[in-house]
Formats: C-alpha cells, structure tokens, sequence
C-alpha cells in the first residue's frame, strides 16, 4: 500500500517512521507547506496513492481532503474537529462519493468511540465530554483570553457549550470532543466542558455517556510525543493503526 502524508510535525514524522517498518506499506511522500525540501509538494506530484493520512490540522484536511477524495484516494484524518463546519463536511462527503473513495476518521486521543457507536443504535440520552490539560496546554487557544494561564493555581473552566462550539473555537485542541459528537449523539448534543488545571499530569478525556445500553464513564490520561508537548502520542498512534486496518483483508467495525 502506498501512503502519502500531509503534514510534516511531530505526528507526521511519528506516522512515516511507522510506515517504514512496515513490510506491507510504502510511503510515497509528504504534502507539505514549507519544511520540507522543494517547499510545496502537490498531491498530484505524489504520483499513486493509495491513502492519504492527514496530520496537518484542518487546514490541511481543507485543502487536500477534498483533491484526494475525488481521486479515488481514501483519506485518513486526525482533524475530526474540522468537520463541525458544515460547508466543510458536505464538499468532503461529495467528494467522497464522486471519487468512490472514503473519509477514515481516526480516533485519535481518546477511546470507547466503538461503545458510542454501538450505544447509537439503541439510542443515546446523554453525552458529555471533558477536556482537562495543564495550563501550558491551552496556550494559543481562546483560553487565554479569559484566565491568566501563567498565574493560575486551580483548575479553570474556560468553555462550556456544545462540540460544535468547541471544535470551530479551539480547532487545535478539541478534536477529541468531534470524535466523541461523531460517535455518538452529534455536534450539537453532546456537552463539552474544557478545563486548565494546573495539577494535571497530562491531558486528560473523559466521556459520560447514558441510553438503552446503560452507563458509560471512561477517562483517559494521555501522553505527549517527545519531539512535541502539544501532540498526543495516542493520537499519532491512532493514524498508524488506521492505515494499518486499511491494509489489511480483516479488521474491527
């Protein structure tokens, strides 16, 4: 299988190592902006690709996802979060068709999304999210318009509203509240609370989740990657997974 990658960060360059120990999966190269060498490279100068793992962010499921897509080229993203917009998520999901390809969403940071989904069915009454980092970790989002994350001494509530809300407003920090909407009860049902603690010992998720099933509460604390504190080593994990599952003649539903 040949890989291509948009992005060239931490969980870009964490997904190609991968690709490269693995004996079924070649990667064919990287669309990137600027670090890489030659600047820009276009997908098309990729030549054949098989999957496309995005790991750039919404902006580079923006602009790569739908090319992609209509190429017959399934796609693999880690920015569930992107697709609070609906202009957005419709051009994929008709690009998608138009190319007969698919839009694999990964789960990224968090776990129990296969319980939602299956919860789904019987139907959900309830679903709450909760993102907790330490303060360094809202650095750059809207948190730091409305708490003093230098100066503060014990957690914070800094967004309490929908996963629609949360994912358009804080597009680098609340993918995982996309993937729990997405699995679960949608963008505009399912609560979301984030939260900068600063006695937290790292990013910590947690989902609430109630319907004809029973209960759930699940809660995950994460580590980051080495080469970058703000990307989730979970989450960079989830992408290898997800193009390995692509690969393969089995795998989970």
């Amino acid at each position: 299988m040949k890989i291509g990658i948009i992005g060239s960060g931490a969980i870009a360059t964490y997904v190609a190592d991968q690709v490269a120990q693995d004996p079924v999966a070649k990667l064919t190269g990287f669309v990137t902006r600027t670090d890489r060498p030659g600047g820009v490279t276009r997908l098309a100068d990729l030549g054949e690709v098989d999957l496309l793992v995005d790991c750039a962010g919404h902006p580079g499921l923006s602009a790569h996802g739908p090319e992609a897509l209509t190429a017959g080229i399934d796609v693999v993203t880690l920015s569930l979060g992107a697709l609070a917009d609906d202009a957005l998520f419709n051009t994929l999901t008709k690009a998608a068709e138009r190319g007969g390809a698919k839009l694999h969403l990964a789960s990224g940071a968090i776990g129990a999304l296969d319980v939602l989904r299956a919860a789904q069915v019987g139907g959900l009454t309830h679903v709450t999210y909760t993102g907790r980092k330490p303060p360094a970790g809202w650095r750059g989002s809207p948190a730091e318009h409305s708490l003093d994350l230098d100066h503060l001494t014990t957690a914070a509530l800094h967004f309490d509203g929908t996963a629609r809300e949360a994912a358009l407003r804080y597009p680098k920090n609340a993918n995982v509240a996309a993937a729990v909407a997405l699995a679960g009860t949608g963008f505009d049902a399912t609560q979301t609370q984030l939260i900068a603690d600063p006695e937290a010992i790292g990013n910590s998720h947690e989902i609430r989740a109630e319907g004809a099933f029973g209960t759930c509460h699940f809660t995950l604390t994460g580590t980051s990657l080495p080469d970058n504190p703000k990307s989730s080593a979970l989450a960079a994990m989830s992408a290898v997974a997800a193009l390995r599952q692509a690969a393969r003649p089995w795998g989970f539903l």
